[in-house]
């Protein structure tokens, strides 16, 4: 049993420095679980058609769209139960919508470290369904536009509606990112906001460290300034916040890429029932499209993964709303530099602080 545990956690600690930078990072440990039961979670979580199998494929190496949704409720549509939506600490079912705001683009090439690249949320950008908008509401857009096209039509059945729209909303983000950052997209991972939550709770909590005090009535953060364990409402908390912050959503990216290397941490310690937590999380949290092979993704996945963010041009309020403009020019010329640039050297494997 010790020995097998040993196992598992390699295989989490090879999935987990590669990918989910913000949150997201939390869906590649499902990935590096897979490695030695594939089958089991091949056929427990749910899969999405949203990458057609005649769309674009990269020529070097695979593209990976994670996206984090702020959605309260599950993967059916459905409320949380009231005591998990109490410990979240991120106020009722209704709230949040389906924006994607956490956006990553994990580039593994055939040889050499991968990188993630975080795309903020506020970008001013066209969307797949039409017209300019930010890039998170890509889905939440779509999927609202198909189930009323399906209700004209005559359906009116809820769940058949929830995955029919979050499909459509699969669709619209995955050709809205791909657009922006002309690059194609082989797979996609989804999570919403209750995974990053188990996520935490799973591992028993994590330890980040701040350079100062922060507290935001918004998120429920209220961190003294050093060294901390967080407990899982207050990791959620923590990568949440944006209010209070010297750049607002920037710095949030900051904290979402600190919890993943926080989580890559505490892997280091975990034990079988560790490994199970995370079986259990990814059946009811996570979507994987339909051609993601899990076995060899885990095989091909280098050990080493750098985070970065993608660049901004300058706040800006459109139509009464704060966002972000950006030249697409040079985020995509950014992509590519980020994509063949040098290996980064080795990680610390001690707790950075952050501002």
């Amino acid at each position: 049993m010790q020995s097998r545990g040993r196992f598992h956690r390699t295989a989490l600690l090879v999935l987990i420095r590669t990918a989910w930078v913000a949150v997201c990072a939390a869906v590649l440990v499902v990935s590096g679980i897979a490695w030695a039961t594939v089958s089991t979670i091949s056929t427990g979580v749910e899969r999405s058609d949203a990458i057609p199998d005649d769309a674009p494929r990269s020529a070097s190496g695979r593209n990976i769209l994670i996206m984090g949704l702020t959605t309260r409720l599950d993967l059916h549509g459905e409320p949380l139960p009231d005591d998990v939506l109490r410990r979240m600490q991120a106020g009722e079912s209704d709230r949040g919508g389906y924006n994607a705001n956490t956006l990553i683009l994990l580039h593994v090439p055939d040889s050499g470290p991968a990188v993630a690249m975080s795309v903020p949320r506020d970008n001013l950008v066209p969307l797949a369904s039409g017209g300019e908008g930010k890039i998170k509401e890509a889905y939440g857009r779509a999927k609202i536009a198909e189930e009323e096209r399906l209700q004209a039509a005559g359906q009116h059945e809820k769940r058949t509606l929830e995955r029919a729209g979050r499909e459509a909303g699969r669709r619209a983000q995955v050709q809205t990112v791909a657009t922006f950052l002309n690059q194609p997209i082989d797979h996609l991972v989804e999570i919403s906001l209750i995974g990053f939550f188990h996520i935490a709770e799973g591992l028993g909590g994590v330890d980040v460290c701040l350079n100062n005090a922060t507290k935001d009535p918004f998120s429920g953060a209220d961190f003294p300034a050093g060294r901390q364990h967080l407990d899982a409402g207050q990791s959620l908390s923590f990568v949440r916040q944006r209010h209070g912050l010297p750049n607002g959503d920037l710095d949030r990216t900051k904290r979402q890429q600190a919890f993943l290397a926080a989580v890559a941490r505490r892997l280091k310690g975990a034990d079988v029932s560790v490994v199970q937590a995370m079986i259990d999380m990814a059946k009811q949290d996570v979507v994987l499209d339909s051609r993601f092979d899990l076995t060899e993704f885990a095989r091909r996945l280098p050990s080493e993964v750098r985070f970065e963010t993608l660049p901004v041009e300058r706040g800006a309020n459109v139509g009464g709303q704060d966002v972000n403009q950006v030249d697409p020019a040079k985020v995509q010329a950014k992509v590519t530099e980020l994509a063949t640039a040098p290996p980064p050297p080795p990680a610390n494997d001690g707790v950075p602080c952050i501002d």
